[in-house]
């Protein structure tokens, strides 16, 4: 139920365009994250901070598109939120000495710090080179093409992404005693 209320938005954007075009689109993608929030707000009571981030991404690249009617500005926006998360990654990284991904996982798993920092520096990397892909879409094919990228292949680049991922971590995760003794 949580990855159909986090895709909400990304899934009517895509409906949309295929029937209305770009700026309806927008339109419906702007009104989705507004009750995805206020699903999520009244809901559980709070709302995750990259979850803030992206509605007033949403907010601010769509207004703009529906104001100026110019589809680069909605184009712009998954690249704004890759550049966004992966510099959140970075600066935390750098600056902070503080592992953002570790602090959103470590307490479903338990992996030794240089793992943590692997995966940090590779979500940082996979962010940055999101971003780019897509302004890269967005620039050398037309906006259908986009759209359809937009949903499947980022998506389906952020799934590949991800089992590489767990085949990553899978090294570093601990049997537990119920699970090398099954009659236990």
């Amino acid at each position: 139920m949580k990855l159909l209320i986090d895709f909400f938005p990304i899934i009517l954007f895509f409906v949309a365009f295929k029937v209305w075009g770009i700026y309806v689109a927008t339109g419906v993608a702007i009104v989705a994250t507004i009750a995805q929030i206020a699903y999520l707000r009244a809901k559980h009571g709070k709302v995750e901070p990259m979850q803030w981030l992206s509605l007033g991404v949403i907010v601010l690249f769509g207004g703009a598109t529906l104001l100026a009617q110019n589809d680069t500005f909605i184009k712009w926006k998954p690249t704004v939120l890759y550049w966004l998360m992966g510099g959140s990654l970075l600066i935390g990284q750098l600056f902070f000495r503080k592992n953002f991904i570790k602090t959103l996982m470590g307490s479903q798993l338990e992996l030794p710090d240089p793992a943590w920092r692997a995966m940090n520096w590779s979500w940082t990397g996979f962010f940055m080179v999101m971003g780019v892909l897509n302004l890269w879409v967005a620039y050398h094919f037309d906006t259908d093409t986009w759209v359809n990228f937009k949903l499947f292949g980022g998506l389906g680049l952020m799934l590949v992404f991800v089992v590489i991922q767990a085949l990553y971590m899978s090294r570093y995760i601990k049997e537990t005693d119920e699970a090398k003794d099954p009659q236990a």
